[in-house]
């Protein structure tokens, strides 16, 4: 039996794919299984800690905010450093982080970690890692095998943060059963946050060692660099709109409106992650047959349109099946995009692209948390659904006129 049948196959490169990129697959789930039990706990961790709903969406800005410096500092140096010293990096910054959260309690301290660390609000990965995670799996594979190979990461990942998201529970098990405090054990949960952390950073000691490509690769953007800014513009629409409804702005949404519990809402967000990770199986063979632009724009449309309705639906079973059907379509575009971008530009621009893409999107993403939570604490709930939906249509119709007649390396757009 080939590897490619296993069931454990799915933390393994696809065919054409240098192996050590499993290295990057098995960090990825792991990172992964922590964003999905941060993104649901996070609100009710800081509610517990005497916040209101818009210290949720400040921390949530924070987070962006952070994650745009690095990548910024990422497209500036990474060319001059080794990636894998710089995400060894990455993966000692992710146990501080854990620890931070799970000792701190003042607000202040609370904003400062968040921004210089990992924590992340959302199910979409981002911070450090982002970008130097990319640039390594682009030279691991190309064409299809590339499209493949960022399918694969992002189904991991996605995945991964469904099941953390079960796990998001937990503190309300002990509470009931241990006698143990609610913000005891969610305090406990950072911990775990930081020791995965020290995982991530034995896996990646595993990765081959290569030289800094200061002979060989920009630190910036040159042939490719009028693509990169406009795909940059508009990928920043794309992320306002969705900063505006991150898991943590979701599940307090969902807690604020329909009285959901910390358990209630883990088997939400489990079972709408592995619809999300688990639509985006289709996205290379979708992409091969309509080309990677068309992949992007035709499957986000309708899950925007779900997302609009789910505002204004009256019942929560209704509700959840509009979010649910929105979270199968709505990640079936993050592998095209990824492969899109890597794809248009030339082989020696791909770190300064990965960065220079993500951090319009993490600045234009870090403002859109504390406006939804400051509508949320207005009782205004249904604005952060209507504004993050029209928006994204508006990207979808935009990115699809302006570049439907550029072609990637790997074929048709």
């Amino acid at each position: 039996m080939t590897a490619a049948r296993s069931p454990l196959s799915i933390l393994l490169p696809p065919a054409g794919v240098d192996r050590s990129a499993w290295l990057l697959l098995a960090a990825r789930s792991l990172r992964g299984i922590c964003d999905g039990f941060v993104a649901v706990l996070l609100p009710a961790y800081l509610l517990s800690l005497g916040f209101g709903k818009l210290t949720v969406g400040l921390i949530g800005t924070a987070t962006l905010l952070g994650s745009a410096v690095a990548t910024i500092v990422v497209g500036l140096l990474g060319s001059h450093y080794p990636q894998r010293a710089l995400l060894l990096f990455a993966a000692a910054l992710m146990a501080a982080t854990g620890l931070a959260f799970g000792f701190l309690s003042s607000l202040w301290p609370l904003l400062v970690v968040a921004f210089v660390g990992t924590l992340n609000p959302g199910s979409g990965d981002v911070s450090l890692f982002l970008p130097l995670e990319h640039a390594r799996l682009a030279e691991s594979a190309s064409g299809d095998a590339r499209t493949a190979l960022f399918a694969r990461y992002s189904l991991v990942g996605g995945v991964s943060a469904a099941l953390g998201a079960l796990f998001a529970g937990f503190p309300d098990w002990m509470s009931a059963h241990a006698g143990v405090s609610a913000r005891f054990a969610m305090r406990g949960m950072f911990i775990i946050y930081a020791i995965t952390g020290l995982v991530v950073f034995l896996l990646y000691l595993r990765l081959p060692k290569r030289l800094a490509h200061t002979a060989s690769v920009r630190a910036s953007l040159g042939p490719s660099r009028g693509i990169v800014i406009r795909l940059a513009l508009l990928f920043s629409v794309d992320a306002f709109a969705g900063g505006l409804l991150v898991n943590s702005l979701l599940a307090l949404w969902l807690i604020q409106r329909f009285g959901f519990t910390l358990a209630s809402a883990g088997q939400f967000f489990f079972w709408s992650g592995l619809l999300s990770a688990g639509s985006q199986l289709a996205a290379a063979p979708i992409a091969r047959r309509i080309g990677l632009l068309n992949t992007m724009v035709f499957t986000h449309i309708p899950s925007s349109v779900c997302l609009i309705a789910a505002a204004f639906t009256p019942t929560l079973p209704l509700t959840l099946v509009l979010l649910l059907v929105r979270s199968a379509l709505s990640q079936l575009d993050v592998p095209t995009r990824s492969a899109y971008v890597m794809s248009v530009v030339t082989p020696p621009e791909r770190p300064a692209a990965a960065s220079f893409t993500a951090v319009p999107r993490s600045l234009a993403a870090a403002v859109a948390p504390a406006i939804a939570g400051a509508l949320l604490g207005a009782g205004w709930l249904a604005a952060p659904l209507v504004a993050c939906g029209t928006l994204k249509i508006a990207y979808d119709l935009t990115v699809l006129a302006a570049f439907r007649h550029i072609r990637p390396d790997g074929g048709s757009s």
